[in-house]
């Protein structure tokens, strides 16, 4: 229950911010704070502090202006710190997660009287290895897994990377800079970084001769005294895959909140996805093959090191053959046995319903079972490696040797799991029933050669959701401006694996809509007829008056392209298209025009249908060319389509429907972004006044005055 002290503590906290800073209560916020703390507050514990009851996840769907950030902070961070439990902040873009650590949480420390600390948790990767950077210092090239492997996959890096090298060193050596890759002052270049970073194999820990100056291990250090730690949905989904409580606190003592939850589903099916590539994996075979003279020269004086790398050449020429007969028979099953036409860059064959042929099949199981011994060996190796760093171990084999040696075999044996994952996907038959993975092959062109890659990932990650999130942690709140799918939670519940037991809600947007007008012109096309459609874009955009800020919206880059191409000089000066420029410097375009009293047209795609923030006088008119569908050409919705429909259910009005609701409104959203703006949305597509879910789509939409064919509606 909210107990009286902890309700107390909440609203006295809430006061503060609003005297503090000056904010008007929203009724949409009050709501929020109270429904997130009555949640929480209701779970149920023994006397360890385990979490025994089932009720412990709100879902808010809470639209721009509801103030959502400071109500979750004033809500869930006292039940939080009463629990005794960690409070985790995950965003999906980095855009939000600046302005939580920036703005809103010092805000936060600043007026509400809450006293607490908060940390910023990012993966390992994002971190300089303070050894890599000694090594690359010294000169790197006595380093085995430069001169051998890495070096052989990458360019050379010249002196840009020994310039780059000298001003890192100086730079964390004197403390202007705490070792993470986001904060360095310029772009880094992935190969360089590559070459300064390791993966929770590589690093030795507390074995390293670095680990008291480790940068990684330092910001661990200010996780461990946090009440409150900002990560990414990546980072926590990470996490979860390694077990849970590997760089985040363990599941069952934190209280998630993921604001943008709406991208949480897709962000797991990423994680989950496996992806090998043939042409690769033979030139890290090859490459492994040319150093096992160097490695035996260093390694085998220890006598089971000694032996597991005599099992190597054996192992490496039983899999080049099989490697070679998968790049045939893939070729063969995508019908492309001399690769890709002159015209193509690309091309994938998927197999239907995620099935692969028997011979594939039965191919693939013998290629697990090859990984799975090439895994054990290089595992065993680095297992003695790592043991031989610790003094008090007796391997036989030197410190300095096996500190140069691990990144290596702890690379290789990562890519080798890799590798034994996608096999094991695609050996495996899916039960009955169930959903099944997609798997599909890919063809491309690398450096002139044709390269095949064989990819598998489930079709949904709500199984695996439900098991290792929702299952596992203290308590959690799924927020995000557009959560529903046609007005319900359905959809978000299918793809997350959200009980029905959880608590859902709606809140009621701050905003007068009415201020806003929608607006299906008579000019909208119906986009089967392409030419015709995209003269209809061609024709309104000509028309848009000159001092109009607007954002036009596209669904494929071929389209933008014609349209911006057919424009006239006149006009298509005045349009600023996604891709030019990078999107910062488009956006400051854009406003810099309208601060200058001219108009301005930005043409963008998918990502500025949900990235853009132009509130008041920097956007009046959003034109949307066309209802936002999936692309029908991706493996994954297109496999989950097919099981849909051999269930018996309709795939277009369960999946598309209600994903092209939500980006819709999404769009839509990029209008109304403070509550004294106001302008026009067009939407130049037909099919929502003429197909029989165009009513449900436009009901989902936020109350805007309606305009069809030029004509006002009734409200």
């Amino acid at each position: 229950m909210l107990d009286e002290t902890l309700k107390s503590d909440i609203q006295s906290a809430y006061r503060r911010m609003l005297d503090g800073l000056d904010l008007t209560p929203r009724y949409g916020q009050r709501l929020m704070i109270a429904e997130i703390s009555r949640t929480l507050a209701n779970i149920e514990s023994d006397d360890a502090g385990k979490r025994v009851s089932d009720e412990h996840v709100c879902v808010l769907e809470a639209g721009t202006g509801t103030g959502k950030t400071l109500a979750y902070l004033l809500s869930a961070l006292p039940v939080a710190q009463a629990r005794g439990k960690r409070l985790v902040l995950a965003t999906a873009t980095v855009a939000l997660q600046e302005q939580v650590l920036h703005k809103d949480l010092p805000s936060l420390q600043a007026h509400s009287g809450l006293s607490f600390h908060f940390s910023l948790a990012k993966g390992r990767g994002r971190y300089i290895c303070v050894a890599k950077l000694d090594q690359a210092m010294d000169g790197g090239e006595e380093n085995p897994t430069l001169s051998l492997f890495e070096q052989s996959l990458d360019a050379a890096h010249g002196d840009d990377f020994k310039a780059l090298v000298k001003a890192m060193g100086e730079a964390y050596g004197n403390g202007r800079w705490e070792g993470d890759r986001d904060s360095w002052d310029a772009s880094i270049d992935d190969a360089h970084w590559r070459r300064l970073t390791v993966d929770h194999r590589q690093c030795t820990n507390r074995r390293c001769g670095h680990f008291g100056a480790c940068a990684f291990f330092r910001a661990r250090r200010g996780l461990d005294e946090a009440d409150v730690i900002v990560a990414n949905h990546d980072l926590v989904l990470a996490d979860l895959a390694l077990g849970g409580g590997r760089v985040l606190p363990d599941p069952a003592e934190c209280i998630y909140v993921f604001d943008e939850g709406h991208h949480l589903a897709d962000k797991a099916i990423q994680h989950f996805t496996h992806r090998f590539s043939v042409g690769g994996t033979l030139r890290w075979l090859r490459n492994l093959k040319g150093s096992l003279t160097e490695l035996n020269t260093a390694l085998g004086v220890q006598p089971t090191l000694g032996r597991l790398l005599a099992t190597l050449p054996g192992m490496i020429e039983a899999l080049e053959p099989r490697l070679g007969e998968a790049f045939a028979l893939g070729h063969q099953l995508a019908e492309r046995p001399h690769g890709l036409t002159d015209d193509e860059e690309h091309a994938v064959y998927r197999f239907e319903m995620g099935r692969v042929p028997e011979g594939l099949r039965q191919h693939a199981d013998g290629l697990v079972t090859m990984f799975a011994e090439l895994c054990r060996s290089l595992e065993n190796m680095t297992d003695i490696l790592r043991e031989s760093l610790d003094p008090e171990k007796g391997t036989g084999l030197a410190k300095e040797q096996a500190e140069a040696w691990l990144p290596l075999l702890a690379l290789l044996h990562g890519r080798a799991l890799e590798a034994h994952a996608l096999w094991e996907a695609y050996a495996k038959q899916d039960p009955a029933n169930e959903p099944p993975w997609a798997r599909w092959l890919s063809l491309e062109c690398y450096q002139g050669e044709s390269e095949l890659a064989f990819s598998a990932s489930p079709v949904s990650a709500a199984h695996t959701l439900a098991s290792s999130l929702w299952g596992r942690c203290y308590g959690a709140v799924v927020t995000s401006a557009t959560l529903t799918a046609l007005g319900r939670f359905e959809r978000l519940q299918e793809r997350a694996g959200l009980a029905n037991r959880y608590r859902y809600q709606r809140l009621p947007s701050p905003f007068d809509y009415s201020r806003a007008v929608l607006s299906v012109p008579q000019e909208a096309r119906d986009p089967a007829d392409r030419e015709g459609h995209e003269q209809a874009i061609v024709d309104f955009v000509e028309a848009i008056g000159t001092d109009e800020a607007v954002l036009v919206l596209f669904s494929s880059r071929a389209q933008l392209r014609a349209v911006e191409k057919a424009l006239s000089r006149e006009r298509r000066d005045q349009v600023l298209a996604q891709d030019r420029l990078p999107k910062r410097e488009l956006v400051e375009r854009h406003r810099a025009r309208i601060d200058a009293g001219e108009g301005s047209i930005l043409f963008g795609l998918a990502s500025f249908a949900e990235g853009i923030d132009l509130p008041g006088k920097y956007l009046t008119h959003v034109v949307i060319t066309r209802l936002p569908f999936a692309v029908p050409d991706d493996p994954v919705g297109a496999t989950l389509a097919e099981w849909i429909e051999s269930q018996g259910g309709n795939p277009f009005m369960r999946i598309s429907v209600p994903d092209a609701s939500v980006k819709l409104v999404q769009a839509c959203g990029r209008l109304i972004r403070k509550e004294a703006d106001e302008g026009r949305i067009t939407l130049l597509d037909r099919r929502v006044l003429t197909r029989r879910y165009g009513g449900a789509l436009l009901d989902a939409l936020p109350p805007f005055v309606r305009e069809i064919d030029g004509v006002r509606q009734a409200m």
